[in-house]
């Protein structure tokens, strides 16, 4: 059973994932004194924020509130980032959903191993994490293209969801870096 703390922080979390479903990916570059480019990336901030969250709270508490989040999305109300319902489940976007239960577990396992998390240790985990949770994701859609018998479709799914995005799920562990000295103050009061 959780005890108030927990349930808050289970809540939080909750929050932290919807809300960051929905808020995408632009970084801006200046072309001249005046102007400005917006450049649009093709992700959330959900993958950044379940890493961030992991790392303040214990995976346990992350995979509750992922967990609820998940069955939110299926069968209440669409927070998923295109949509919901249990349809959404057909979609190959739900591989890579159901990839976040690995990558929750290895930033876990970079929270109980070091006190004080360095940065090599941070971008070795979360390469490794970002890695696994896209391997969900190619494994699902393999396996519902297969089952439908889409081949034709197999290679689109996995370039566009899977390689097309890879690369920024990388590059999005460049601001949590920043903030691994906050963290680890954060982690080392709580104790």
């Amino acid at each position: 059973m959780l005890n108030l703390y927990k349930t808050i922080e289970v809540v939080i979390s909750l929050q932290i994932l919807i809300i960051s479903t929905m808020i995408p990916v632009f970084i801006t570059i200046p072309i001249t004194n005046k102007a400005l480019e917006i450049i649009d990336i093709p992700i959330t901030w959900q993958i950044p924020s379940v890493i961030l969250i992991t790392l303040i709270f214990s995976g346990k508490i992350v995979f509750k509130a992922f967990s609820i989040y998940l069955l939110l999305g299926i069968f209440f109300i669409p927070i998923f980032h295109h949509g919901g319902s249990l349809g959404y489940i057909l979609t190959p976007n739900f591989g890579y959903l159901l990839g976040i239960y690995p990558l929750i577990k290895i930033i876990d396992d970079l929270n109980k191993d070091n006190k004080i998390i360095t940065l090599y240790k941070f971008i070795k985990y979360g390469i490794i994490g970002i890695t696994f949770m896209h391997i969900v994701g190619i494994t699902y859609s393999s396996i519902q293209m297969i089952y439908f018998k889409q081949y034709d479709y197999l290679l689109y799914s996995i370039s566009n969801y899977s390689f097309g995005k890879y690369g920024y799920h990388l590059l999005m562990l460049t601001p949590i870096s920043l903030l691994l000295s906050p963290i680890n103050n954060f982690r080392y009061q709580k104790s």
